[in-house]
């Protein structure tokens, strides 16, 4: 009787245990942050924040945004960079690669394993010389931890860390995409803004002319046909106007969708005047050398390389013996006779001696990525000069057409003046003030795109040498300018 009162109250205290256990676990997966309780191994410190500081540019960048009053640049990025789903996608991606390294690196810890049992059992007939029922109590211990695998566990770990690298750099990359979509979103926007001013200038303009003709026939001194090209000129120029009105919505709708935000939530921006970037440009030489050492997916490759040529040592390793060592302690206690008490210490030697030619192939398959993995760089590389060089172009062919439009619109206000007040005055006719007119409305036009699209260019030629960031961003027109729109 004794002895059974001591096993049911070992059971008790099995039981607590695993109760305890369990209540101690579930606390800290409540509590688990990615830097704290849920990172044992600390994989965390080796991955990027989810706006690095580098990006950052109003100190907290997930703070409330007021969308209450006109925005600046350099809000409209911040705001792309915590609403936007890209950057929470591409973060997740970094995490999980994170989670694979604390799984490379557990490879290292050794694995212990405990095993608790018990059974009731109940004889019929019942026997004269075991207890009935009798309970039965076993409980097994087992350590065990892997000594040496040839280098395959190193291998393991140097991929994962390799892939987390790779994951990291497209975190970079997806950001600065981000801040460049925010940036042209934000530049159309004013350049509709412009477009449609613009616009509404020519509109009353054409009705001045159209008021004049009019003036002229009814006067007698003009000819039905002047006052309806007028009228014609007018209305394409109120057509004009209606579609500019368009492009705007379109526009706002664009910018919001790059915030993160609804098309149809209502964003104003601070008026911009049409200032274009500085002329000074560097060599392009200089800048694509430094975009082969800046560019964040070309990081991402390379490291995506390192891991493929990681993942050949792997498959290399696996078809080599492990020796392992193993620990193990055993209690059996039951009723009556039945009770032991076992440990038990050995090494293991694992030794693959024919698995079907499987191992060849991994191995032949991790070449083969690793040559893939290779030829992506390069041809990543390749399309790093090209898009340095393309943007370069259309940056100092913006800086120059800056100030070819602004001859030609001063020119054109000033013909256009001449054409009116000529035919005000009944020596001129209606052709040349119209086609003035036209020409002033083109004019503007050609300035306003040659004047933002500038804005536009040297923030795509940053994002091409890996250097959009923050203080790219407050160098650009009115990023953080507090006029309103």
């Amino acid at each position: 009787m004794n002895k059974r009162l001591r096993l049911i109250a070992m059971l008790c205290q099995w039981l607590c245990l695993g109760l305890c256990l369990e209540l101690s676990l579930g606390a800290q997966a409540a509590e688990s942050l990615w830097y704290k309780d849920g990172d044992p191994l600390d994989t965390g410190l080796e991955t990027m924040p989810r706006i690095p500081d580098g990006y950052r540019g109003l100190g907290s960048p997930c703070a409330q945004l007021d969308l209450g009053k006109p925005l600046t640049l350099a809000e409209v990025a911040d705001a792309s960079l915590c609403h936007n789903p890209q950057t929470s996608e591409v973060w997740a991606s970094v995490r999980v690669q994170a989670a694979q390294l604390g799984v490379a690196k557990s490879a290292y810890l050794p694995t212990v394993t405990d095993n608790v049992s018990t059974s009731f059992n109940v004889l019929h007939p019942e026997s004269a010389t075991r207890g009935n029922p009798s309970l039965n109590l076993g409980n097994s211990l087992v350590a065990s931890y892997l000594l040496y695998d040839f280098g395959n566990r190193r291998a393991n770990l140097e991929n994962a860390r390799q892939l987390l690298l790779s994951a990291s750099a497209s975190q970079s990359s997806v950001i600065q995409n981000v801040l460049l979509n925010a940036t042209v979103a934000y530049y159309q926007v004013q350049a509709n803004i412009a477009a449609l001013n613009a616009a509404r200038e020519t509109e009353r303009a054409g009705e001045e002319s159209f008021k004049a003709a009019s003036a002229r026939y009814r006067a007698g001194v003009a000819t039905p046909a002047d006052m309806l090209q007028a009228q014609t000129a007018f209305a394409q120029f109120t057509l004009a106007r209606i579609t500019s009105e368009g492009n705007l919505q379109i526009a706002y709708g664009n910018l919001g969708n790059v915030m993160g935000l609804p098309a149809q939530q209502k964003v104003e921006v601070v008026n911009t005047a049409h200032e274009a970037p500085p002329s000074i440009l560097e060599d392009v030489s200089l800048l694509i050398e430094q975009a082969g050492m800046r560019r964040p997916d070309l990081v991402a490759s390379e490291a995506q390389v390192k891991a493929a040529q990681a993942s050949i040592d792997a498959s290399k390793a696996a078809t080599k013996p492990t020796i392992s060592v193993s620990m193990s302690n055993s209690v059996q206690d039951g009723s009556q006779l039945s009770s032991s008490n076992s440990s038990t210490v050995g090494f293991t030697v694992s030794i693959p001696l024919f698995a079907g030619y499987a191992p060849t192939y991994r191995i032949r398959a991790a070449e083969a990525t690793a040559d893939l993995r290779a030829a992506q760089r390069d041809q990543l590389r390749l399309q790093i000069s090209l898009d340095v060089w393309n943007a370069y172009q259309s940056l100092r062919t913006a800086l120059q057409s800056i100030t070819a439009t602004k001859v030609l619109l001063d020119s054109a206000e000033q013909s256009y003046r001449v054409a009116l007040g000529r035919y005000k005055a009944g020596v001129g006719n209606i052709i040349d003030t119209l086609n003035a007119q036209s020409a002033l409305a083109t004019a503007r036009q050609q300035h306003i795109q040659a004047a933002l699209g500038s804005n536009i260019a040297r923030a795509t030629l940053a994002q091409a040498m890996g250097a959009l960031d923050n203080a790219m961003i407050q160098s650009l027109p009115n990023a953080t300018a507090s006029s309103n729109n």
